[in-house]
């Protein structure tokens, strides 16, 4: 039996954007939701649990993943997932808007589509992983919602 999952995250202030409060409030909530969401199994690997060191480096992703008896570094071009974080960007901040006295009806609408984003952008990166660092869906969902907030800016 193995342990899938992830047992720290870490993420090197140094390599990302500037933020603010808000920002690095985002960025450790999605630590903790990645943390909890299990399903990571880097590709090789005996088991774990694992830990994770990201950084960014030009328009790339480095990910550092250690575990018992496991060590290895990835590099992967964040450029393919641009697109995907801009539009998810976008509708998140029409769903607050919505929340901020839209109907009903317009809220569901703007959640729906957010959440077809994130689920879009879950397949992304797992595609971008593929080969490196197998993931369950909700482990993807959780890594993109970290990509998110790593390359917002203040």
């Amino acid at each position: 039996m193995t342990d899938d999952r992830l047992e720290a995250v870490e993420i090197d202030p140094a390599s990302l954007p500037a933020a603010n409060d808000e920002i690095i409030r985002d960025r450790q909530r999605a630590i903790s939701d990645l943390i909890a969401a299990g399903g990571f199994r880097p590709e090789g690997a005996e088991g774990g649990p694992f830990a994770l060191r990201l950084s960014l480096q030009d328009a790339k992703l480095a990910l550092q993943v250690t575990g018992p008896h496991y060590e290895r570094g990835h590099l992967v071009s964040l450029t393919p997932l641009k697109p995907v974080i801009r539009d998810y960007r976008m509708i998140c901040e029409s769903y607050h808007e919505a929340l901020r006295g839209a109907s009903a009806s317009r809220i569901e609408s703007v959640d729906m589509g957010r959440r077809g984003l994130h689920n879009e952008g879950a397949e992304a990166v797992k595609s971008r992983l593929a080969g490196k660092i197998a993931l369950e869906h909700e482990a993807a969902r959780k890594l993109f919602t970290l990509l998110v907030a790593i390359t917002r800016r203040a």
